[in-house]
């Protein structure tokens, strides 16, 4: 089986708790129906899934994860939320549990540079479905003022994914993934999405929350553990991290692109 690199520390499941299908899908939102049944792969602590719930009031949402960690947070916002057509379940991306043609959209967002073997993954995702397959991965980083800490963490979190078998920000190649697994290439949809954090608040949850993560997550265990990285350099990158945050001229940008995929 390819190797998974995602980390379900309580400071990532945080992270992606903030995200939405307004600001990580907008690329795929004119496409969904409100009878529409859709899998949303990878979906941890299940925002952007109960967001899709709502969307498809006629349909269904299942989201999936290969751990178990963070499923019952996401039960716990789709009750909080009043939400009900939506389950959460444990699978496996390589090798999904499902027939043929069963989802009329599967979803992925910063899912595929998590695993060793994108291709096969895709391929899964166009067995299952019905018509549309969208995925979502970061390309670049850029930030505002430099900073030797910050710049640590990012050239730390891209060794050990790539370490682990994974694919750090491969958006700039998820259209050509897609053609592997099967898809014509006239109906791949290929677009580009960003994040920016710039405000005090936006610095504050994003800053904070990956200062947090560089020395308190399972990823922090793994880079001291495996020699990437000693303890008094993760100091430094989390201390770049907070100088990140208090300077108001801060700015993070994330560059990602997009693709929806047409069976």
């Amino acid at each position: 089986m390819a190797v998974y690199t995602t980390d379900h520390s309580a400071a990532v499941v945080q992270t992606h708790g903030w995200r939405t299908a307004t600001n990580s899908c907008s690329y795929l939102l004119p496409h969904i129906k409100p009878d529409m049944k859709i899998l949303d792969i990878g979906c941890g602590p299940g925002s952007i899934s109960v967001d899709f719930a709502r969307r498809v009031p006629q349909g269904h949402v299942t989201g999936i994860e290969y751990v178990s960690d963070p499923l019952d947070q996401a039960r716990a916002l789709a009750a909080r939320e009043g939400v009900t057509n939506i389950d959460f379940r444990v699978g496996d991306i390589h090798a999904l549990n499902f027939p043929d043609n069963s989802f009329d959209i599967v979803h992925v967002h910063q899912v595929l540079q998590h695993v060793a073997d994108p291709v096969q993954a895709l391929r899964e995702m166009r067995r299952v479905t019905k018509s549309i397959v969208a995925a979502r991965e970061s390309a670049d980083l850029i930030w505002y003022p430099e900073n030797e800490g910050v710049a640590k963490w990012y050239k730390l979190a891209v060794d050990i994914a790539s370490a682990k078998g994974g694919n750090p920000h491969p958006g700039r190649a998820i259209h050509a993934w897609a053609a592997q697994a099967g898809f014509d290439r006239a109906r791949i949809q290929k677009s580009t999405g960003t994040w920016c954090f710039s405000t005090p608040e936006e610095r504050r949850y994003w800053g904070g929350t990956h200062g947090s993560r560089v020395t308190s997550s399972g990823s922090a265990t793994i880079a001291v553990e495996g020699g990437y990285a000693t303890k008094e350099e993760l100091e430094e990158a989390a201390k770049g991290w907070k100088d990140w945050v208090d300077n108001e001229d801060g700015w993070f940008g994330i560059l990602h692109g997009e693709i929806v995929c047409w069976k």
